[in-house]
């Protein structure tokens, strides 16, 4: 299969050029989509809608010839053309006139399966499967490399924002140093409801819930395990070494308060999850967790179900990619360039030409050996020589406090808010363990790592 067929072409005529004169595409190539839920409606409605010009972009006819689906009969509520649909995944996986499998299912286990099977079969594949390629990646890039075919994943990691692509490919000639990114809508939604309207975590949960950010069962989202497989990819990418959802440290929104809320907008900061990849001289950080920004940095403008990368390269500088980072359109977009891509290169026959980037074996940082800065606030003693108590753990374990404020008592109990300069986390864990045990402290109620902020500034 060389994806050089010479067909009659289905009626794709394209734009006038020079002189007037229309050109038409007589190749074709044979499309086997997995899925029909969100994204896959999506994705066959622009190929239905915008084909015309997505042929002539691409070069070659682009047509879907099966669609797996679990229930043949089930209304779907868009119209599907007679004949398209099967149950039995053979039917698209051992059809020869089939060039590319556009996995849509959602999940490890078939799609994995699949995706593989398409691939041994000397297929291209094209996914947005976050949980395939964080966790499978290595295997799925080797069938491709192995088979000559091409694996496309940009819909796997912020929706519609291009970021793969740009980092494989338009930064390639850069060394990246940071990629920071809001890069779940469910979370950044709630935390900007939070933010704007001083509303409990509880509420604006089910206020997402509701409005169908959130499902049923939140924790993918609101644990930070969605966010890890994303930065996972895009570490890979960035700093061309293999990162696994294993490799990333995960710490979700669920303790956040809209007290803490409160006290970082005092403070001059916004509290955002954020997945985060930097390379250090020491090996590479890759981790999940809510932290607090300087209200002017680029990332504290992203509000509701926005996602955006900040992405830091030695040549390019600072570049952020902003927009809706899930939904059927969005990342149908990002799903169906990646198929003019493995067509284009199918019918040139060079498919294959930028595979797996993780040439390079760098270690990835244990969390103690990271270091940031810290928001910590502790509900303690209201009684003279509480404060010296706590900066002398602080200071035996070589921790800098930048600011200390007593915020309000109540009682005989006070809460003070802290924030440390940049320490070692092995550093500020070994301090709360410290504090843990002090009589004068009656609750650690939340730490806070603050980013994205130059002390020196």
């Amino acid at each position: 299969m060389d994806g050089k067929r010479d067909v009659k072409p289905l009626g794709l005529e394209s734009l006038a050029y020079g002189k007037g004169e229309k050109v038409m595409s007589s190749k074709v190539i044979n499309v086997g989509l997995l899925g029909l839920g969100t994204v896959g409606r999506g994705v066959y409605r622009i190929l239905k809608e915008n084909g015309d010009v997505i042929g002539q972009r691409a070069g070659v006819v682009i047509r879907v010839k099966k669609v797996l689906v679990r229930d043949i009969a089930k209304n779907r509520g868009i119209e599907i053309e007679e004949g398209l649909l099967t149950g039995d995944v053979n039917d698209i996986l051992n059809d020869p006139d089939i060039d590319i499998v556009v996995e849509l299912l959602g999940g490890i286990n078939p799609a994995f399966e699949y995706a593989l099977a398409a691939l041994t079969r000397a297929k291209s594949v094209v996914t947005a499967n976050k949980d395939v390629i964080a966790v499978h990646g290595r295997e799925l890039f080797a069938a491709a490399d192995k088979h000559g075919r091409d694996l496309f994943f940009e819909g796997s990691v912020a929706g519609g924002i291009p970021i793969i692509g740009p980092l494989k490919d338009s930064l390639a000639a850069n060394r990246i140093r940071q990629v920071i990114g809001i890069v779940n809508g469910t979370t950044n939604y709630m935390l900007t409801r939070m933010s704007k309207e001083g509303l409990p975590f509880d509420e604006v949960l089910k206020e997402a819930q509701a409005l169908g950010y959130a499902e049923a069962d939140p924790a993918a989202d609101v644990e930070g395990f969605d966010s890890a497989r994303k930065i996972a990819i895009l570490a890979s990418i960035a700093f061309n070494t293999r990162v696994t959802l294993g490799d990333v440290y995960v710490e979700g929104i669920t303790r956040i308060t809209a007290e803490d809320i409160a006290y970082a907008g005092e403070l001059g900061f916004t509290v955002k999850l954020l997945g985060i990849a930097k390379e250090t001289a020491d090996g590479v950080e890759v981790r999940v967790h809510p932290a607090m920004l300087p209200k002017n940095h680029p990332l504290a403008a992203v509000n509701d179900v926005y996602n955006a990368i900040f992405v830091l390269g030695d040549a390019a500088g600072e570049l952020m990619f902003y927009g809706r980072g899930a939904g059927e359109l969005p990342t149908a977009s990002a799903v169906v360039a990646d198929i003019m891509n493995a067509a284009r290169n199918l019918s040139l026959n060079v498919p294959g030409i930028i595979g797996c980037t993780c040439f390079e074996e760098k270690p990835v940082k244990p969390m103690g050996a990271t270091s940031t800065r810290y928001y910590i606030r502790l509900r303690v003693s209201d009684r003279p020589g509480v404060l010296a108590g706590i900066a002398y753990v602080f200071g035996d374990n070589e921790v800098s406090l930048a600011s200390v404020i007593q915020k309000h008592s109540a009682g005989k109990a006070a809460e003070i808010v802290l924030v440390t300069h940049e320490v070692p986390e092995k550093n500020l864990q070994n301090s709360l363990k410290k504090l843990q045990d002090l009589p004068i402290v009656y609750q650690i109620s939340n730490v806070i790592r603050v980013e994205g902020e130059n002390e020196s500034s």
